[in-house]
């Protein structure tokens, strides 16, 4: 029996749908072709595609990640059903143009759903290159990265000076700093959240696998807890989609299944995240 298609989202800027579940290329992708890592990245697409998601989430500082999913959506006649997103990571206005030309040369598209600027480097000078695109209809949507609470006091500021159609930032069950100081924001101001490193950024997924999962789990839909953790995430009502980074088709398969389903509220979380040590 066919799964039905993953949950999607409106982009606030656009009311664009846009599925729960996507895919980060960090490490993951960084792969040669004929190597054992790029092996199942061909089913990772496959797996992402079948469940109704779209988002690819790379960068030019994710090695040859760029190059390996311009690959692969050509390969397999699949660009269109993909939401390609990628930075620029550099400063000066002649080399963030540089380097998002060969952005799009690596993803072998002429035009990208979302452009933003990484961990916000330069941002004055990018930001205004993005909008550029953006106004050229090369880019479609543009926003800004961050992964670090120490820098939310420049993502608030950045967020209310500038109009964004997107922030990505780290949110986790344990990392939740960004749902008090930077989420709240991004939903006032309309601005769509992709979410990094949702299963934490210290090995929280790791640890918890070698637990059993909570009956309590069973209640939301899931079954493993990749699944509880995007759950988590995906419970915030200014998430728009989480992007957990694999190179395995199962475990995209995994975190796909999260994307199914009702969304726990926040006092279902508060009674359970004891039992968790969270």
């Amino acid at each position: 029996m066919t799964s039905p298609p993953i949950n999607a989202r409106p982009i606030p800027s656009t009311g664009e749908a846009l599925p729960v579940i996507g895919c980060g290329t960090y490490i993951g992708f960084d792969a040669a072709p004929g190597s054992a890592e790029h092996a199942g990245l061909p089913g990772v697409l496959q797996a992402l595609f079948a469940a109704g998601g779209s988002v690819l989430d790379s960068s030019p500082m994710y090695g040859r990640a760029e190059a390996t999913t311009g690959e692969l959506l050509a390969a397999s006649g699949s660009r269109a059903r993909a939401f390609i997103a990628t930075k620029v990571w550099t400063t000066g206005r002649a080399e963030g143009l540089a380097q998002i030309e060969q952005s799009f040369a690596r993803l072998r598209t002429d035009r990208i759903d979302l452009l933003q600027v990484h961990n916000l480097l330069d941002w004055r000078v990018q930001l205004a290159t993005l909008r550029r695109l953006k106004e050229a209809g090369r880019v479609r949507y543009i926003g800004i990265t961050h992964y670090t609470a120490s820098s939310y006091g420049e993502v608030q500021a950045v967020l209310r000076a500038e109009k964004l159609d997107f922030l990505q930032i780290n949110y986790a069950l344990d990392d939740r700093e960004a749902a008090e100081r930077v989420l709240p924001l991004a939903r006032e101001r309309g601005v769509a959240v992709l979410v990094n490193q949702p299963f934490g950024g210290g090995g929280l997924l790791r640890r918890l696998s070698a637990r059993p999962l909570p009956g309590w789990a069973a209640e939301i839909g899931c079954a493993s807890w990749a699944q509880l953790l995007l759950k988590f995430v995906l419970s915030h009502p200014a998430v728009t989609c989480a992007i957990p980074g694999t190179r395995r088709p199962e475990h995209m398969q995994d975190n796909l299944a999260a994307g199914r389903g009702a969304v726990p509220d926040a006092a279902f979380w508060r009674r359970h995240l004891a039992s968790v040590g969270a």
